[in-house]
């Protein structure tokens, strides 16, 4: 969506506020011995209170009211009773949520208690490329150099990108125009960001894999080649200047 009045940015603050606190409390809720579904019903529940409505849910179904993704998963992991978080875990949560007819998308990968695998570099990488991206994207700018910027970050550091997938536009619904704001420079997309649109950037930053593919349970997404992935992600307002961090509150 583009912000065209106040009531607009008022409405996407409110929501963006929404799903930045419920992410964060997750994060400070989850320890060793908890479920994934037992995180996730506490996020539901920081969701209702706000009275917002959770996004993948809404939209697809999902069997969860956010997406929790575990060690090797990369993305859209399910909450499940039978998957019990362990210290050291490579964790990443996904929050969006509607309310008000306003959408957010924000989510942060973290090391769940002491870094037994060594592991927080990679989260440390995935976290600073983002603010990197954040500071670059402004209106006009190309959509692929930020990809472009992500990826020879992520290939500095010893990491690669996942290819297929994307930041997206958000606002008034979860996935709006652009949808391909990939982690990697894309040559031939033209796309540049506009002043004032609404976006989800993420990142998506991988000890190995290049490409995520789908599980037979049709939502957990795993690394063609193995390894681990942290992903990272705030919706912004494009500005002309620095864009307006919306889910900045979360600390992620």
């Amino acid at each position: 969506m583009s912000i065209t009045t106040e009531a607009e940015l008022l409405g996407m603050q409110k929501i963006s506020a929404a799903v930045a606190e419920t992410l964060r409390q997750m994060r400070e809720h989850a320890r060793p011995g908890m479920t994934t579904k037992e995180l996730d019903d506490f996020g539901g529940e920081l969701l209702a209170a706000a009275g917002a409505r959770s996004a993948p849910k809404l939209t697809y179904g999902f069997p969860g009211w956010t997406c929790i993704s575990v060690n090797n998963e990369v993305a859209h992991g399910i909450p499940s009773a039978s998957r019990v978080l362990q210290e050291g875990d490579l964790v990443n949560i996904d929050v969006s949520a509607e309310l008000g007819g306003f959408w957010a998308d924000n989510g942060g990968s973290f090391v769940l208690g002491q870094d037994l695998h060594q592991r927080q570099p990679l989260v440390e990488a995935s976290r600073q490329i983002l603010e990197k991206a954040l500071s670059q994207i402004k209106g006009g700018v190309k959509v692929s150099e930020i990809g472009f910027l992500i990826e020879t970050e992520a290939r500095k550091r010893g990491y690669k990108v996942i290819k297929n997938l994307a930041g997206h536009g958000v606002g008034r619904s979860l996935h709006e125009e652009p949808h391909d704001i990939l982690n990697w420079g894309d040559k031939f997309n033209r796309t540049r960001f506009k002043k004032n649109s609404v976006v989800a950037i993420e990142t998506f930053i991988s000890t190995g894999s290049t490409y995520a593919i789908e599980q037979k349970d049709g939502w957990t997404l795993l690394g063609n080649k193995g390894g681990f992935v942290a992903q990272h992600e705030h919706t912004i307002v494009v500005t002309d200047g620095k864009p307006l961090i919306l889910t900045a509150a979360n600390g992620i």
